[in-house]
């Protein structure tokens, strides 16, 4: 049996989405910038798929939703941009973030600081939560940006957008919010909530690779960082990838239809999975459940090293991972289990299982009882390993 629970890293495109894109790859191939008629075969399908990512977050048609690569290039595209137009001008020179953001924001962040920017890396609490009133604490006059991420890559856990971006407004500083995890998974609606700007990607919910997009809230548009033409009403030049967008669209569509399945059936699976993962001593979880996403667990296994256990793991072709697959070729430990203060020897042995629709339970019982296999061969060999006085707490 072959076995993903990387799902936080990328998802199977869903059947239906590639059904959608194909016609595009070889039949209506045409550049719908051009004016012939092989281009105009695309024009009704990119308005559809746009439709559909539009409603997928309740955004108003008098806002924008731009079509870019991925949600790094979106990311890194309002920073960037907000240093353009604050920072470098003198008007501001404070940009807020959490320690636990994706890679692509803290590596913009800390390129912006060797220009000149000053940056607040904000702490995450034991739960691994950003809390609306460290926000307020760290925000300053000189505030030009606010961005935290709606859930967290590697644990689930869903921070407090709707407080963090009524600070925000509050404040009058732009708060930007990276919806990568949270799309599919929750109830994502921009009218509800102060948000400025979000970022999202296709492949994080059953949708292609190499297509994402930034949502900004109409007059708070950001400059280009792409010149060249006049695509995406002249926010991002370069020739549409129209078979993505047609499949980003309709993968929204889908996640959005299949947010209740994800909200309570998958809930279920990740819950009764997470539950016998616990009964192995020296085992601790990150995130309470109520405040996580339905499909993550991050789970450290005491004496046991992150890479050993992918190890033992791949072996039996079950896909996992430590973290961020954008940090997957480092080595060092758990930023996430390092920014609660976890011991030592714990910032080294998290896991993160991811689930998605496609997850069954047959995947997950073959899963345990070759996790339980492996904690007793990687125990055994341990020359550290020692097992925690009873009564230890399995929530961290």
């Amino acid at each position: 049996m072959k076995v993903y629970l990387d799902n936080n890293a990328t998802t199977i495109v869903d059947p239906y989405v590639f059904d959608e894109m194909e016609p595009f790859f070889v039949q209506k191939y045409g550049n719908p910038n051009s004016l012939h008629y092989v281009a105009s075969e695309t024009h009704v399908p990119l308005k559809n798929a746009m439709e559909k990512i539009y409603a997928g977050i309740h955004a108003p048609k008098e806002d924008s939703v731009v079509i870019t690569s991925c949600a790094t290039e979106s990311n890194n595209w309002v920073l960037k941009s907000i240093y353009l137009e604050y920072i470098i001008t003198g008007r501001k020179n404070h940009i807020i973030i959490s320690e636990v953001e994706h890679p692509s924001i803290i590596s913009a962040a800390r390129h912006l600081e060797k220009l000149g920017c000053k940056v607040t890396y904000l702490p995450i609490n034991h739960e691994g939560i950003v809390e609306a009133q460290t926000v307020r604490d760290y925000i300053t006059d000189k505030t030009a940006l606010v961005s935290i991420m709606w859930a967290n890559n590697e644990t689930g856990a869903i921070f407090p957008v709707q407080e963090i971006g009524d600070i925000c407004a509050e404040k009058g500083v732009l708060f930007h919010t990276d919806a990568v995890q949270a799309i599919g998974k929750i109830p994502v609606d921009v009218q509800s909530f102060n948000v400025d700007y979000l970022t999202m990607s296709a492949h994080k919910f059953h949708g292609p690779k190499g297509v994402g997009a930034l949502y900004m809230k109409k007059g708070k548009e950001l400059t280009p960082l792409l010149h060249g033409g006049s695509q995406m009403g002249g926010y991002r030049s370069g020739t549409l990838n129209v078979a993505g967008i047609v499949g980003m669209g309709k993968a929204m569509e889908q996640a959005v239809d299949a947010l209740d399945f994800e909200m309570s059936e998958i809930r279920e699976l990740r819950d009764e999975f997470e539950d016998e993962l616990l009964k192995i001593e020296d085992t601790f979880v990150v995130t309470p459940r109520e405040k996580r996403t339905s499909n993550t667990i991050l789970i450290s296994f005491r004496g046991i090293e992150g890479e050993s256990m992918l190890w033992d793991l791949n072996r039996s072709a079950i896909a996992a991972s430590t973290g961020s697959a954008c940090a997957s070729e480092d080595l060092e430990s758990n930023p996430v289990m390092e920014a609660i203060g976890a011991e030592a020897d714990l910032a080294h042995t998290a896991i993160r299982f991811s689930l998605s629709r496609y997850t069954t339970k047959e995947e997950l019982d073959f899963t345990l009882a070759v996790v339980k296999e492996a904690v007793e061969r990687l125990r055994g060999i341990s020359s550290s390993y020692a097992y925690a006085p009873e009564g230890h707490d399995s929530q961290l």
